[in-house]
């Protein structure tokens, strides 16, 4: 115990009255996805032996991997959280994969 009584966690504890650093404030919510250009996905798609690609794949696509992210990412934040760390790392994204059936090898794990 340190000299507030608090177990770990380094000096002090935060009580009611307390508020530790914000540090991730929400920003003005506006279509980062859409920062998924038109030729980014022309050329991930070249990449898999696309020839020809409809107008209505780029919209689709967007949705698609916005929804991916979200949960890899959700994933990843729940494993930071539970081993009570602040940053992400490669391996907490490596289980996050493996949750869904993804393994992904080379990050270590």
């Amino acid at each position: 115990m340190n000299a507030k009584g608090n177990k770990g966690k380094g000096k002090g504890g935060k009580g009611y009255g307390k508020v530790g650093a914000k540090r991730h404030s929400k920003k003005a919510i506006r279509e980062t996805i859409l920062g998924i250009t038109k030729p980014a996905i022309r050329r991930l798609a070249r990449r898999g032996g696309v020839k020809r690609i409809s107008a209505l794949i780029y919209e689709e696509s967007r949705t698609v991997l916005k929804n991916f992210l979200e949960t890899v990412v959700k994933d990843s934040v729940t494993y930071c959280e539970h081993a009570k760390r602040k940053t992400v790392t490669a391996l907490d994204v490596v289980f996050a994969l493996k949750r869904q059936g993804r393994t992904l090898y080379g990050f270590g794990g």
